[in-house]
């Protein structure tokens, strides 16, 4: 299977980067193809702007970057970033979580990167289907506080709520099926020996990343919206929630549910 690692720190020699080359090593002794965009040692532009379409400036932002993609006009490096995530299986974003979202440079990318009628666009399937289904995509984000700080009662909140926006609004929502989060928390001090705990956990994670269950989030077209024709738009049907689930919850269907 085709591998693309998102790596996104500036120190070669944190955490994140030593789980990156772990995955690397990992990944590639199971026999996949490895790519890697260190975004930091790419120097990714993270600004999108006008720039990148050879010209084009309208009618709007969105849709002059859809007529730049489907004229051969993006930039170079947008283009290159492109075809990994076409020719990828599995996409591994790789970062630490930095005031509660990516780092400026990853979600750079994503904005240069998924651009309008290449990953999302009028008549383009959406949460659940769309460009990328059939592929895989997870998370893998280190954070400075405790376990605990990111649980329903803890003062983070819960670290599936402060994913929500990359795992279903990015890769669930341009298709994706989205695996549980690789998440490692603490990641401010470490031993030797906590580090290698650490990298048998991740190590037994990517051993089934292509045979894992995915997170279960609701397809917009499975039956539980009540769809775009609606007044309200696409809206969970009434009936569709579970008795405990609210906020982000309500999006992921219950056990019981196919």
């Amino acid at each position: 299977m085709n591998v693309l690692i998102v790596h996104a720190h500036p120190d070669p020699h944190s955490l994140t980067a030593s789980l990156k080359d772990l995955a690397v090593e990992a990944l590639r002794a199971d026999g996949h193809e490895v790519v890697v965009s260190d975004l930091y040692a790419m120097k990714w532009q993270a600004a999108a702007g006008f720039d990148d379409f050879d010209g084009i400036t309208g009618p709007d932002f969105m849709h002059a970057s859809g007529t730049a993609y489907g004229s051969g006009r993006l930039a170079q490096d947008i283009r290159v970033e492109q075809q990994k995530l076409l020719d990828a299986d599995l996409v591994v974003l790789h970062f630490p979580l930095w005031w509660f979202t990516v780092p400026a440079i990853l979600k750079g990318w994503i904005d240069r990167v998924f651009c309008y009628d290449f990953a999302y666009g009028a008549g383009i399937p959406r949460y659940g289907a769309g460009p990328f289904a059939g592929k895989r995509a997870m998370v893998a984000t280190t954070v400075g506080g405790r376990a605990g700080h990111y649980t329903d009662r803890g003062v983070n909140g819960p670290i599936a709520d402060l994913l929500f926006p990359i795992n279903h609004g990015v890769l669930f929502f341009t298709g994706f099926d989205v695996l549980p989060p690789f998440v490692e928390p603490s990641a401010v001090h470490l031993d030797d020996r906590q580090y290698s705990g650490i990298a048998d956990r991740y190590r037994r994670r990517l051993a089934t990343a292509f045979t894992a269950e995915p997170i279960r989030y609701r397809p917009e077209s499975g039956g539980d919206y009540t769809g775009l024709t609606h007044p309200d738009g696409s809206e969970l049907a009434p009936g569709t929630e579970t008795p405990d689930s609210s906020g982000f919850a309500l999006h992921t269907a219950g056990p019981d549910r196919p």
